[in-house]
């Protein structure tokens, strides 16, 4: 090829190659959204599913106390995070291979719309509603009960559940008497709880139980009184491996890990929540069990370790090595 040509070729080969990454890079809609937000892992014999409710946003510097807004707002800003925090709300599925458990149920429609997606992760994950045996409810707010009853008030969304609660919890929340007593502010929470556990109790489905103990083999009851009058976490251990579900012991990761003194409007009695998160620290920071939280970043399972007056907290490793889904 004369010499002339090939300098007339490199320029338009050139240009060609210019028109295609520009056709390539085009710009087009943006999907937007994430994958189903659900994530397994294994515990001993058992199988972990954390199911992601969706995320609300919380003024977390006005929501806690024993701290001021301006320390808060530095302590999230240590995780370049600012308020108000977009705040996840969680909860787990566990099969113990012979009994499906579901811990907390999310909102449903009781605490805005951004939540609500418990169930439809359950599907995605593999399950469905109909197989839980189960339901455990740490505490009667409407981020952990509202999930189990559907729009109309009317129709169980697990159907084949037994809803298992602490006596105490269901004693206070459950009352009207107590609710008459309470202040405004807190007469929601009361609604609530009584919608969502309504269908359960004319069915019969509803079991409390007032003392630490097995509720099924490998899972028992644990009382940690003090976010309200009956909060539970639980326990669940198999084969020499353990995880506790903490429900709300706490709620801002990048606060109440480096100061686990600091609280939150929302518990009855500050004093008694403070002790019950301070201990639970320290008991999985010393033994090194898993811990499973509602409000800490989805899916909301890690471990903790002593840094300095506080924790640091340690996310769990990420594993793609599951038993496949379904019961």
């Amino acid at each position: 090829m004369p010499f002339a040509h090939r300098l007339f070729k490199a320029p338009l080969a050139a240009l060609a190659l210019f028109a295609a990454a520009t056709l390539a890079h085009a710009a087009g809609p943006m999907p937007r959204g994430q994958a189903p937000g659900w994530y397994r892992m294994p515990l001993g014999s058992f199988e972990i599913t954390a199911l992601s409710d969706g995320t609300v946003d919380l003024p977390v510097d006005q929501l806690l106390t024993g701290t001021t807004p301006a320390k808060v707002k530095a302590a999230l800003a240590r995780s370049y995070l600012k308020p108000p925090l977009e705040t996840s709300v969680n909860g787990f599925l566990v099969n113990t291979g012979s009994t499906l458990v579901l811990v907390d149920s999310g909102a449903a429609g009781l605490f805005g719309p951004t939540l609500g997606k418990l169930v439809a992760n359950l599907r995605a994950s593999g399950y469905t509603p109909e197989q839980v045996d189960e339901v455990y409810i740490t505490h009667l707010h409407a981020d952990h009960v509202g999930g189990i009853t559907a729009a109309d008030g009317k129709t169980m969304v697990f159907p084949n559940a037994v809803i298992r609660l602490h006596a105490k919890e269901a004693a206070f929340w459950l009352d009207p008497a107590q609710m008459d007593k309470a202040p405004e502010a807190m007469k929601d929470f009361f609604k609530g709880a009584m919608a969502s556990m309504k269908p359960y109790q004319d069915a019969g489905r509803v079991k409390t139980f007032d003392a630490d103990g097995e509720l099924v083999p490998g899972i028992r009851a644990m009382s940690t009184t003090g976010h309200t009058p009956g909060h539970a976490a639980y326990v669940v251990e198999s084969n020499g491996a353990k995880m506790v579900m903490w429900g709300d012991l706490m709620h801002v990761a990048a606060v109440q890990f480096p100061d686990p003194s600091v609280t939150i409007q929302f518990d009855v009695t500050t004093k008694a929540a403070r002790a019950q998160r301070v201990k639970a620290y320290a008991d999985a920071a010393k033994k090194g069990y898993f811990v499973a939280v509602a409000h800490v970043p989805f899916p909301g399972i890690g471990q903790l370790r002593p840094d300095g007056k506080g924790y640091r907290w340690l996310p769990a490793n990420y594993t793609a090595n599951n038993p496949p889904a379904g019961k």
